[in-house]
């Protein structure tokens, strides 16, 4: 299935979103905001997807917005538009949607595409990939919830001598520093990719998601409205068909068969 400038395909489970603007390194126009926003919304409510994946399809994962379109006097829509409409939606909606998001970067992440990435569940990246918070470079302050996770992913100072500078920080070290999940060889990078979204697509989909939502909680909980949200997602999750799936499998020595549910 396609829809212009984002492409989509559902397999195993498993939804995969292709950002489809190579030949300016997929980077974001209004349309493409529009329609990756819409098929979020999508693949939240198909009971048939269980993971996402979005990822590049080129030589760029995300090269931020397209400066093309914010320098053209007719269809530069400003940057309250570009912020309130297109990628503070987009954050939001990878944050909230109860299944696993997996930013599969397949090529340089700068900017807005470097946050969104960031913002995702799990970060995988082959080892040629470089991350680049570019927005000083141009004489900006970062965005698409940069100041949000990065500090919170590899510490305040290192954070913000990135934000500042905007040093190309390769995929290895990337890693190293605990920015993303894990740095593979290119190789092995689609088998990788694959291999993991449909592990997530035939894990309880339900506790992940609830798992999800504690972690996004935990980012302005203090302890005790943490322990209570705990408590409570976990009395839900007993309650689920996949907890009595996987207590059972447990107990007969066996696969668990986990259905989402």
């Amino acid at each position: 299935m396609s829809n212009n400038s984002i492409l989509l395909k559902i397999e195993n489970k498993v939804a995969y979103i292709t950002l489809n603007r190579p030949e300016v390194f997929n980077s974001f126009n209004r349309e493409m905001a529009f329609s990756l926003q819409s098929v979020l919304d999508d693949c939240k409510t198909n009971n048939e997807v269980r993971a996402i994946v979005l990822t590049g399809n080129g030589k760029a994962f995300c090269a931020g917005q397209d400066l093309k379109e914010v320098t053209d006097p007719e269809l530069n829509p400003g940057f309250k538009k570009i912020l309130d409409e297109h990628y503070n939606p987009i954050i939001t909606r990878i944050r909230a949607i109860k299944k696993p998001v997996v930013a599969a970067v397949n090529g340089v992440a700068a900017g807005a595409g470097a946050n969104i990435a960031l913002a995702c569940d799990i970060v995988v990246a082959h080892e040629n990939v470089s991350f680049i918070q570019a927005f000083s470079l141009i004489g900006l302050v970062p965005d698409s919830a940069g100041t949000f996770f990065l500090p919170r992913l590899i510490g305040f100072q290192k954070a913000l001598a990135l934000a500042m500078l905007g040093d190309k920080i390769s995929a290895s070290d990337a890693e190293d520093m605990g920015m993303i999940y894990k740095c593979v060889p290119t190789e092995e990078f689609e088998t990788t990719i694959e291999k993991l979204a449909v592990k997530l697509a035939n894990m309880p989909t339900k506790a992940l998601g609830m798992i999800k939502e504690l972690f996004n909680q935990s980012m302005t909980n203090d302890l005790e409205a943490q322990l209570a949200l705990e408590s409570k997602l976990q009395i839900e999750a007993a309650q689920s068909e996949d907890y009595a799936e996987g207590v059972a499998a447990f107990i007969e020595k066996r696969k668990p068969n986990f259905k989402g549910k």
